[in-house]
C-alpha cells in the first residue's frame, strides 16, 4: 500500500475531474443554469483536483511533504463545503426569507471588486435558493457537500495509508 501514494492522488484528482464533468453536463446537456455559489463551487473543485494532481506528480517521499499537501487539499475542500453547506442553507429557507434575486456573475465581476463580489456571492440570492434539481431527496448542493467532505476525508486519509515505516522529511 506504501507505494500507492501516487495512484491514489490520481484517483483524488480523478474524481474531482468527474465532479467538475457532471457539473458541466447538467449546464450544458441538461440546460442547468448554474448560479453564482455553483460557480464557486466548481472553482473550489478544481483546486482540489489540482492539489491532488500536484502530489501525484511530486510524489514525495516523506511525510512532511504529503502532510502538506493533504493539508492543502483539505483547505481546498472545506471551502468548497463551506460554499455548498451556504448553498444548502439558503435552499432551506422558508419562501419569505429568502433574499432577493441578484444579478448574474458576469455583471458582478464587471462592476464590482473581486472582495467585493465573494461577499456578494457567499451572501447568496434568490437564484441560489432555487433547487432545480435532486436525487434521493437530496439537491444538487447537497450531494456536493457530501463530496466535498468525502474529498477532504480522503486527502487526510492517503498519506496515512501510504505512510513507509521510517518516513523522512523532504
Amino acid at each position: 500500500m506504501r507505494h500507492a501514494y501516487r495512484p491514489m492522488q490520481f484517483l483524488g484528482a480523478l474524481a474531482c475531474v468527474a465532479g467538475l464533468g457532471f457539473a458541466l453536463y447538467l449546464e450544458h446537456f441538461q440546460g442547468l443554469e448554474p448560479c453564482p455559489m455553483c460557480i464557486f463551487q466548481r472553482v473550489a473543485m478544481l483546486a482540489a483536483g489540482l492539489m491532488f494532481l500536484l502530489a501525484a506528480l511530486h510524489g514525495p517521499r516523506g511525510g512532511g511533504a504529503r502532510s502538506v499537501y493533504a493539508l492543502l487539499t483539505v483547505l481546498m475542500a472545506a471551502a468548497g463545503a463551506f460554499i455548498a453547506g451556504r448553498h444548502v442553507w439558503l435552499q432551506s429557507l422558508p419562501a419569505d426569507q429568502v433574499p432577493a434575486c441578484g444579478p448574474t456573475l458576469d455583471y458582478l465581476m464587471d462592476v464590482m471588486p473581486l472582495a467585493e463580489v465573494l461577499g456578494t456571492v457567499l451572501r447568496g440570492d434568490g437564484n441560489c435558493a432555487v433547487i432545480d434539481a435532486a436525487w434521493l431527496g437530496i439537491s444538487l448542493p447537497g450531494w456536493t457537500l457530501i463530496a466535498f467532505i468525502g474529498l477532504g476525508v480522503y486527502a487526510l486519509a492517503v498519506p496515512i495509508l501510504t505512510r513507509q515505516p521510517f518516513d523522512r522529511l523532504d
